[in-house]
């Protein structure tokens, strides 16, 4: 949630496909480590020990003339991206499609509410570009989706007043299976090799009794026998990894991404869309390939011109497919945030990359990786979010002396002012906290971004922008950065925001949730 998904299909070896879970990478519980042969137990995430709690403290809001006049609400013109305003409503996950991936009257009323207040931009949810089962979570891999993405997008420009560009999404996505009962590990999943007889010295044992064997040792034991992916694999359940060049789909996917991209763009544009974000960002396919930890020897990694190389064959296929006049741009990362991974110079250079290539513009964001993410228990899969990368992705209340709000500014600068000095003019849109006027302003005055992006903030108040702009800032419901977003989150349940989903649960013909305890939408506003 909060400003961009991440979300990962969840498998078990020999499964139906049509039984796969799609679970979101935002779990905001983490996992104690344990002993092998003991679940652990649930645990708050991760958190900076120094847990200073901060509270927003948005300042003194604009009159409607000074927020006229302001640069937040300024139009911007870069090839094929028009804004009205540089407000920007990122991606976030609603848990509301079906679970084929069909868009339902949830998410209708969802972006609709989003719309009506009249964002320059509103980027729908982290969208599939694999015809795979997903859960509840959009999917456009299939012309069989577009007539309900045509009716949300219908939806969206007569909530708007065509005030707001419509982008769309589209992810990709590795397999990560459940933690598995160690027993089930030893007796049906480890491939029994040489290098285990040869650790237990039994070259003559039958392959029984070496998995018996090796299920009964301790885990400081099995850790110098296994290889660190069968260790892995025991310890946080198997995932692939976009160096896994031995599995053919994998060294495949510099072949095949590209398509796949661009005929989910093509789907985009007959629905109406204004343009697609192409998700670069956290540990999806995409990010795996520009990290640093990517060191493919195909020529699509290792080297930062070979782990960009795929990124821009996707842009251009897309291109090739949609044309000029529809907007393409990608969300990435500032930083990986994890041991030895991508830095804001590797970023910085991949962001003249993609202005080179063409982008209309990119989006930052920062960390949330699977590399220092917490161990499941046992029957639960791995999250990306539930580490310290998982923290500088979506800080909370609860943070360091550095706090909650701007962890990614000067990173984002440093990003834009890269793009700058090889003469190109690619907005960059910056989120991360921002909840005030006055804080948006300086970010744009400051050059740090070109456009301002609020996840939460929408989120608690989706008027927020027309707000603003009417003079009437004083009535904006300030998101407190709990994170009560991303605990329903966890828990797969629709996401909603605790500033308003127990209010007016009677008024007639509002959605509710499944449990029918909170509603859907936030209220309704009257500016009159």
């Amino acid at each position: 949630m909060s400003g961009r998904c991440n979300d990962v299909a969840i498998v078990d070896k020999g499964r139906d496909p049509s039984q796969i879970i799609y679970f979101n990478y935002k779990h905001y519980g983490y996992i104690v480590n344990s002993p092998l042969n003991r679940p652990g137990s649930l645990s708050p995430m991760w958190k900076p020990p120094e847990r200073i709690r901060y509270r927003t403290h948005p300042g003194e809001w604009p009159t409607a003339a000074v927020a006229a006049a302001s640069k937040l609400f300024m139009p911007l013109n870069y090839q094929a991206l028009s804004l009205s305003a540089r407000t920007w409503v990122p991606a976030m996950v609603p848990w509301r499609a079906t679970e084929t991936g069909f868009v339902t009257p949830d998410n209708l009323d969802w972006y609709e509410r989003f719309a009506r207040g009249q964002p320059g931009v509103l980027v729908v949810e982290a969208t599939g570009i694999r015809d795979i089962a997903s859960g509840p979570l959009m999917r456009i891999s299939d012309d069989r989706f577009i007539p309900g993405l045509q009716t949300l997008v219908e939806r969206v420009r007569a909530a708007s007043d065509g005030q707001t560009r419509l982008l769309i999404q589209l992810i990709d996505f590795l397999t990560v299976r459940r933690r598995p009962e160690p027993e089930k590990f030893f007796a049906r999943y480890l491939k029994i090799t040489d290098q285990h007889r040869d650790a237990l010295k039994a070259d003559d044992w039958s392959e029984n009794r070496v998995r018996k064997a090796l299920s009964d040792l301790e885990l400081e034991e099995l850790k110098t026998i296994l290889s660190p992916r069968e260790f892995e694999s025991l310890r946080f359940g198997y995932r692939e990894h976009v160096t896994d060049t031995q599995i053919p789909h994998i060294a495949e996917l510099p072949e095949t991404l590209p398509v796949l991209f661009a005929d989910a763009a093509r789907r985009a544009q007959i629905a109406g869309f204004d343009g697609v974000e192409l998700h670069y960002a956290h540990a999806y396919t995409m990010a795996s390939f520009l990290s640093a930890t990517n060191n493919r020897r195909d020529g699509y990694g290792d080297s930062l011109e070979n782990r960009v190389r795929l990124p821009i064959e996707v842009y251009q296929a897309v291109r090739e497919t949609v044309g000029k006049d529809f907007v393409v741009g990608c969300r990435f990362l500032t930083e990986d945030c994890i041991e030895n991974g991508s830095s804001t110079d590797d970023s910085s250079f991949f962001a003249q990359q993609f202005a080179a290539a063409g982008m209309d513009f990119v989006s930052t964001s920062r960390g949330g990786k699977f590399d220092d993410a917490k161990q499941p228990t046992i029957g639960d899969a791995a999250y990306p979010y539930t580490g310290p990368s998982g923290y500088e992705c979506i800080p909370g209340s609860l943070s360091d002396a550095f706090g909650p709000f701007g962890r990614n500014f000067a990173a984002t600068a440093t990003i834009r002012t890269a793009i700058r000095n090889k003469g190109f003019n690619t907005p960059v849109v910056v989120t991360g906290g921002i909840h005030d006027f006055q804080q948006a302003q300086s970010l744009l005055e400051s050059g740090t971004a070109d456009v301002i992006g609020l996840a939460r903030q929408s989120l608690a108040d989706p008027d927020w922008f027309f707000k603003l702009r009417s003079g009437r800032g004083d009535e904006i419901r300030v998101c407190e950065y709990t994170n009560y977003c991303e605990g329903l989150d966890r828990k797969h349940k629709q996401v909603t925001c605790q500033l308003w989903d127990r209010t007016d649960l009677d008024e007639p013909g509002i959605s509710r949730s499944r449990d029918n305890r909170r509603r859907l939408v936030a209220p309704h506003w009257r500016s009159d």
